[in-house]
């Protein structure tokens, strides 16, 4: 299990937060890896596809590749922590609507 935390402090650019609405709905950044590093993706899969015997089961490049984005959405746990303060957050919400559709909102108060 991997954990990526991401806070509203460390908004540099607001690209950053549409990475995270893919992320969070599909598991998979578009364009993210170049063709060599998505050939080694594939590849590696197709090892732990042997490694784990799972026979019957499609080694095309597009089926690997899918089989690494099912494996992303199963251990990369995304933590968002961002203030409701402001008209920001409210923004956000609206244009990326995988920060409410996609995850569990835990609102905290003061101590």
């Amino acid at each position: 299990q991997t954990v990526f935390l991401f806070s509203d402090s460390q908004i540099k650019d607001e690209a950053f937060l549409e990475d995270i609405n893919m992320l969070l709905n599909t598991g998979d950044v578009p364009n993210l890896y170049a063709a060599d590093e998505k050939a080694e993706i594939i590849e590696r899969m197709a090892a732990v596809i042997k490694e784990q015997r799972l026979s019957n089961t499609d080694t095309s490049p597009l089926a690997m590749y899918n089989f690494f984005i099912s494996r992303v959405r199963e251990h990369l746990h995304i933590v968002l922590a961002m203030s409701p303060i402001g008209d920001d957050f409210r923004r956000r919400l609206r244009q990326l609507p995988s920060m409410i559709n996609c995850c569990t909102i835990d609102w905290f108060r003061a101590w």
